[in-house]
């Protein structure tokens, strides 16, 4: 069976390296791993601690961005695991954006590019 995902990733990778893409039957265990090598981890969901994703700083450190699922974002055990939380800002009546998106905007954030 091929992976979620890794036809899209072989027809549409416009970069030239391969895409790093992580897998895990384990998010939040990831996620405690990744802190506990001392990087950074930044979550884009509506919550109430949540900053402005113009008020989000370029990232200094290596960071690992947490994006959910589009209709129930981030779950909560895996909330408790973010350094930061993130909000992208909308106008009109929409609830969210898809996760390209989201996650394109909050990668360029943190990239300094926004």
């Amino acid at each position: 069976m091929v992976p979620l995902g890794a036809e899209a990733l072989e027809r549409g990778n416009t970069l030239r390296r391969p895409a790093c893409v992580h897998r895990t039957g384990d998010p939040p265990g990831r996620l405690e791993r990744q802190r506990e090598r001392g990087l950074r981890v930044v979550g884009a969901e509506l919550a109430d601690e949540a900053v402005r994703l113009a008020d989000l700083p370029a990232a200094r450190e290596p960071t690992v961005p947490v994006l959910g699922h589009e209709q129930h974002g981030i779950p909560p055990e895996a909330l408790d695991l973010l350094d930061e939380v993130v909000e992208i800002p909308m106008v009109g009546t929409g609830a969210g954006l898809n996760a390209a998106v989201a996650g394109s905007l909050v990668l360029y954030r943190l990239a300094g590019l926004l």
